[in-house]
């Protein structure tokens, strides 16, 4: 029988047990109970595993003591550290578990490593390692170079020469005056002058549908900038020249006019962008970024645009890899100059590897932009220095292209003189990438042509020589 009680012709049974805990219905008491069971779970899963997430910690822990302690540190606390696969005091090539990057190579190497070396390898200790250092340098290319450097008229000097089709360079000549321990082929400090009529000339034939024969017109003097000459006017003397012949005669106004009417900032941001400037190019040595400013006013997009600034700035190394994209079908591509790092077993810890950064222009503008350069030498600014070397036994063998700059500083004791440009085999596969770039003081010395011309025809020597067999003697 049930118990309870009688109120009038009430009968209440007494309250359930279930339904009087902490006042709860018997919907939210079942809420708990599983709540309960899960925590409890949780409970059991950390008591068994616990001892396998602390031996986890342990063993992470004593991964990384064995990274730091077997390959120790440098003074100049690298961002990245070699990376161990396995401990290296159960190896007996402990060199063998170490690999690089070009990252972690700007730790231990530096320009100072490489500039004006008389061979293509030296050996140095990092990370607590003797290691070997092959390089792309071409010794006999660089020793030739180094002796025909006129340190009397020049405060500054970079010489690059690269291999197109992988980034591998073969020369990294310099002099500064003012620093030995300086190269300025890896200094983006240098007024781009002419070198970006390229990038201007590039951005106007994808863009605006240019061609080599377009006819485009300009007033005043040829090396001229001024406001006035931005003006779309025409007169009797208005002079009417076409994109191929005012690339290869350097005319600023043309390329003033097509920054300022024709591209804007954004087209001229775009692409100078895509060339590389205003961005970290990787290379085992320190590269300084290329810059370019560009602001909302319409003449200073004439002057970046046909090269009339002091502000666009580039190095020698960037020269060199502008160049290259006309062989490359616009690919810009990384530079190189380590080959290979091994270690004291011979264990291999670095090796090069060709690399694009991005596609500048379309493959097809590059045949325009070849006879530009083309242009420029048969025609151009550079008609005059290569006349002479038209009947030499190498230069007539040789397909030539370029661009020159030249412009000075603030103070005008100083003319920066640029060559950046390529030579081919006419009848072969050999190709030779040059940037020069000089900064002449009182007086003009040797000039960035000149380099160019002796760069040409001693490597060209030796890439005959291997098809020819008749001797060739030893260019001037």
């Amino acid at each position: 029988m049930v118990n309870g009680r009688w109120i009038g012709n009430m009968f209440l049974k007494p309250r359930s047990r279930i339904t009087t805990v902490e006042g709860s219905s018997w919907r939210a008491y079942q809420g708990r109970l599983k709540q309960a069971e899960r925590n409890t779970a949780k409970k059991q899963f950390m008591r068994r595993h616990l001892k396998f997430i602390l031996l986890l910690i342990a063993v992470s822990f004593a991964v990384y003591l064995s990274i730091t302690g077997s390959f120790g540190s440098l003074h100049d606390n690298p961002k990245k550290t070699p990376i161990a696969v396995d401990d290296p005091t159960t190896s007996p090539k402990a060199e063998a578990l170490i690999s690089f990057n070009k990252d972690d190579i700007h730790h231990f190497i530096d320009s100072r490593h490489i500039t004006n070396l008389d061979d293509n390898s030296f050996e140095i200790q990092a990370y607590g390692k003797r290691l070997l250092v092959q390089t792309s340098i071409d010794p006999s290319l660089q020793n030739y170079l180094i002796k025909k450097l006129d340190r009397k008229n020049s405060s500054q000097i970079g010489i690059v020469a690269m291999d197109p089709e992988n980034g591998r360079i073969l020369t990294m000549v310099g002099y500064d005056k003012s620093d030995p321990l300086k190269n300025p082929c890896i200094e983006s400090a240098f007024p781009a002058a002419s070198i970006f009529k390229i990038i201007t000339a590039a951005a106007a034939i994808e863009k605006h549908n240019l061609r080599l024969d377009s006819e485009l017109q300009y007033n005043g003097r040829k090396y001229t900038l001024y406001k006035s000459q931005l003006k779309e006017k025409t007169n009797k003397y208005t002079r009417k020249i076409s994109l191929k012949e005012a690339f290869a005669k350097s005319v600023n106004p043309v390329f003033g006019k097509l920054g300022a009417l024709y591209l804007g900032k954004e087209e001229l941001e775009s692409y100078a962008e895509a060339f590389g400037f205003n961005h970290s190019i990787n290379f085992e040595i320190y590269l300084s970024p290329s810059l370019t400013i560009i602001t909302d006013e319409p003449y200073q997009w004439a002057e970046i645009a046909s090269g009339f600034n002091r502000q666009t700035k580039m190095s020698p190394i960037h020269g060199a890899l502008i160049a290259a994209t006309i062989f490359n079908q616009g690919r810009l591509i990384e530079p190189t100059i380590v080959d290979r790092i091994t270690g004291e077993g011979g264990a291999e810890l670095y090796r090069s590897q060709p690399a694009t950064i991005n596609q500048a222009f379309a493959p097809e503008t590059s045949d325009a932009l070849d006879e530009l350069m083309k242009a420029t030498i048969r025609s151009g600014t550079m008609k005059s220095a290569f006349r002479r070397y038209r009947k030499d036994k190498i230069i007539s063998r040789l397909e030539i292209g370029g661009k020159t700059g030249t412009i000075n500083n603030k103070t005008d004791d100083v003319k920066y003189d640029w060559f950046v440009g390529y030579a081919q085999d006419k009848a072969g596969d050999g190709k030779l990438i040059l940037s020069v770039l000089v900064a002449h003081e009182k007086y003009i010395g040797i000039r960035a042509t000149q380099y160019a011309i002796m760069a040409f025809k001693k490597y060209f020597k030796s890439h005959f020589a291997k098809s020819d067999k008749p001797h060739m003697s030893d260019p001037g």
